[in-house]
């Protein structure tokens, strides 16, 4: 079964929205491998719509980075690099840091408020690491750092930060390595949290340098630059059968 027999049929009214919402959750989810094609008819005939939005579904999910389009051959789910990797970690550093500026100009209510939402998602991040599902692990781990964004409310940076995430979860999709110790990853997060609300900045600009940093390390960026990563499934502890 390829990528596009994922894809369920659009009982409601179509939009170019909502297709490119399935395109984008195939990609994350590895329905579509990096390099892989996409059919717009294909994908038209599966979701039993015209043309029309599916091929500007495709333009959106090409103008987020997602989709390579390479002219008189078609539209393919871009292959990340080494370097693609590295470079989106340090954008979400520098995002995350001036989401956390503009949060701790805000006050200290401001800064508990928000703490508090991001403890309640290492909770349930705590929840996902015991169960051993990393799948949804991941996908938490990403909703807290896109929640520290957003609750800054700089529309420009959410929408930034939104592809970012897209692609974060994308290399931890596709590339081995792709995530931090499982002993690291709940304290980290928790003193992001902790640090948000003690409102020192410069400790925390500190703490998501390091966070980050070591989130890219561990991916063991070692490959020439530009070399593409082998494609294997990720989402497991040290020492695991692969």
């Amino acid at each position: 079964m390829n990528g596009v027999q994922t894809l369920s049929v659009i009982n409601s009214r179509p939009t170019a929205v909502v297709i490119a919402d399935q395109l984008r959750e195939g990609i994350i989810d590895g329905a579509f491998s990096p390099g892989d094609q996409i059919n717009e008819a294909q994908v038209a005939s599966q979701l039993n719509v015209s043309r029309g939005p599916v091929r500007e579904a495709l333009h959106r999910l090409v103008q987020e980075g997602l989709l390579l389009s390479r002219p008189n051959r078609g539209v393919f789910v871009q292959e990340l690099t080494t370097r693609d990797v590295a470079e989106i970690y340090h954008s979400r550093e520098v995002i995350e840091c001036a989401a956390a500026e503009i949060l701790l100009r805000g006050g200290p209510e401001r800064c508990a408020a928000t703490a508090e939402v991001l403890d309640a998602i290492v909770d349930r991040m705590q929840a996902a690491l015991a169960s051993d599902d990393w799948t949804t692990l991941g996908r938490l781990d990403l909703e807290f750092h896109t929640r520290l964004v957003s609750e800054a409310g700089n529309s420009r940076l959410t929408r930034a930060y939104a592809t970012l995430a897209t692609e974060a979860l994308m290399s931890l999709t596709h590339f081995p390595g792709a995530y931090p110790r499982p002993e690291r990853v709940i304290p980290s997060h928790r003193a992001i949290a902790e640090q948000l609300r003690d409102g020192d900045m410069a400790v925390l600009h500190g703490t998501l340098h390091r966070h980050l940093s070591l989130s890219s390390a561990e991916r063991q960026l070692t490959e020439p630059q530009g070399a593409t990563w082998p494609h294997r499934p990720s989402w497991r502890r040290e020492g695991d059968e692969r």
